[in-house]
């Protein structure tokens, strides 16, 4: 592979606070000068930046993958490709297919089908327990051997105070956390939308805010039990962001992370029963959207993901309760964050901390910074062009956006895997 330098860019590492105009260059698929000055060696490959910002590759905390199982809604081939145009180097892949991943083999599949894209890396989370249905524990000693980065049941709930006790305490055991989908399974069955005025002037079954803080509180209360390691995805509440920070408070190993519809989106989006907007947990009051807004400004929330739950057509034509809940969202993980950039709450390198650093942090990555000897994972994008969201034009096979038709500011010019350039 050819050495590569990057030139006329504006640096961002959120991980350092760098943020400068210079150039970067790229040898054996690792960063070996960046800054102002940077020289190529004779035959390099030259990509001119025109003052475009580069970044590390995103990490995508959360996504489902379809494979294996729902191939038809989603492969690892079509995701790592929505992944690369939207800067995502780095994909937390949900156990909770058809076969769940909660054998080693099926975790090493995943691995190795996204070693074979050449575009991500996949991280696969292992299942809790097996086939993700919330009774018997799976192996989480052999899971973690063959590479499971943490472990959850992804979209289902572990319902059982028992079962979560004990996954706790053997995962802290193995240096690894816990993620819940927090939300009290009792509570949210049969719910499609959140419990209030809205979903019943709808005539929509509902699901109430306090499924979510409920499970939360129980869970904090139960790392404090094991001394476990707890980690709450896509966080929606208020209330339940508020027991994060004083469990954070308190020293508690406590993270969280959120996805972009829950600080872009109110449960009016779901207006005309349109079933792209309704996810899992569903949107929530314009007052819970703003207390998501001030947990990413204050720091509570430690990374956001794109929670992507890929759906086909047959998935959503279907009357608003019975539809299949999720949204896509690889490709616009970048464009909605950088939203709150141009509204005035975060700060650039804030925004870009949420999709590289502190992910990697919470991963133990050397990825997610622009740093020399780290991996050129790197993204390239124009900050104020603008573009718009259209279901049926997004790269990858789901096209189940709930942003479908919204204007967003930030565009991704490039980009690179291990310094090979794989969108743009």
């Amino acid at each position: 592979m050819r050495d590569l330098l990057l030139t006329d860019v504006r640096l961002l590492d959120p991980a350092t606070g760098l943020d400068t105009q210079g150039g970067l260059l790229v040898r054996d698929g690792r960063i070996a000068a960046l800054g102002a000055e940077v020289e190529a060696p004779e035959g390099a490959e030259r990509v001119a930046g025109r003052g475009a910002c580069l970044a590390p590759g995103l990490i995508d905390l959360r996504a489902s993958l379809g494979e294996p199982g729902a191939e038809h809604r989603e492969t690892i081939a079509s995701a790592a490709q929505a992944a690369a145009a939207g800067g995502i180097t780095t994909l937390c892949a949900l156990p909770d297919t058809e076969p769940a991943l909660d054998d080693p083999a099926l975790l090493q599949f995943a691995i190795r089908r996204g070693e074979l894209t050449g575009a991500v890396t996949i991280l696969p989370y292992g299942a809790v327990t097996r086939g993700c249905a919330g009774k018997e524990m799976a192996e989480l000693g052999l899971l973690k051997e063959a590479g499971a980065i943490a472990f959850t049941d992804g979209a289902h709930a572990i319902g059982s105070a028992r079962t979560m006790r004990l996954a706790l305490s053997y995962a802290r055991g193995f240096g690894a956390f816990v993620v819940q989908h927090p939300e009290d399974p009792s509570l949210a069955a049969g719910g499609a939308a959140t419990e209030g005025e809205l979903a019943t002037r709808m005539g929509l079954p509902g699901i109430p805010p306090a499924a979510e803080s409920i499970l939360v509180a129980r869970d904090i209360a139960l790392a404090r039990l094991t001394g476990g390691h707890v980690h709450f995805a896509h966080v929606s509440t208020g209330a339940a962001l508020d027991l994060i920070r004083a469990a954070k408070a308190e020293g508690l190993r406590v993270t969280c992370d959120t996805a972009p519809p829950y600080f872009d989106l109110n449960e009016t989006a779901i207006g005309d029963f349109r079933t792209y907007a309704k996810l899992s947990p569903p949107l929530r009051a314009e007052a819970d959207r703003l207390a998501v807004v001030a947990a990413l400004r204050d720091g509570t929330i430690d990374a956001v993901a794109s929670d992507h739950q890929p759906r086909d057509a047959d998935d959503k034509r279907l009357p608003f309760a019975q539809a299949a809940a999720g949204g896509a969202g690889l490709a616009t993980l970048l464009g909605v964050t950088l939203a709150r950039v141009h509204g005035g709450d975060l700060g650039l390198l804030e925004a870009l901390a949420l999709l590289t650093s502190r992910p990697a942090a919470l991963l133990g990555l050397e990825t997610g910074r622009l740093a020399v000897g780290a991996p050129a994972d790197l993204v390239l994008f124009d900050p104020e062009r603008s573009w718009r969201v259209t279901a049926g034009s997004l790269p990858g096979k789901a096209q189940n956006s709930p942003f479908d038709g919204r204007a967003l500011e930030g565009r991704v010019m490039g980009t690179w895997k291990a310094g090979r350039r794989v969108f743009g």
